[in-house]
């Protein structure tokens, strides 16, 4: 009878080890579609640069590659990678190959209502009362 409990007092606390709450993480560069419509072939290293920031890898035998690479795992669901390659002729940005995230509209609600965001359009609830106050008919 004494070891049921000391097992189970051993089994209670470690039950609550297998719900940790796991953060979303993005690591590498951010290749979100702003910044990534934004390049046009023509542009100069410099200019690219400014938008996307340094390259995730440049190969020493190719300047004129440059290798943007992003992970996203959101909580403990699967890793996603993205890949962007930007080919260079003279300095001036000739190519782009590979993709982006693309703003998930469900995953952008859920984050709103995650984080309590308003909407730019809905009224929060207190300022009816604060508008009276002011006005003072509260």
């Amino acid at each position: 009878m004494r070891l049921r409990w000391l097992a189970l007092l051993a089994l209670v606390p470690l039950s609550g080890c297998g719900i940790i709450y796991k953060v979303d993480a993005q690591q590498g560069s951010l290749l979100d579609k702003g910044s990534v419509e934004a390049l046009q072939p023509g542009m100069s290293k410099r200019q690219v640069l400014l938008i996307m920031g340094s390259p995730s890898v440049v190969s020493p035998f190719n300047q004129d590659r440059w290798d943007y690479v992003s992970t996203m795992r959101r909580g403990r669901g699967k890793m996603d990678r993205r890949d962007l390659v930007l080919h260079f002729d003279n300095d001036t940005l000739a190519s782009i190959e590979g993709d982006y995230f693309e703003e998930d509209p469900e995953q952008l609600v859920k984050d709103a209502r995650k984080y309590k965001r308003q909407y730019p359009d809905e009224k929060r609830p207190d300022e009816d009362k604060k508008k009276k106050r002011r006005d003072g008919q509260g």
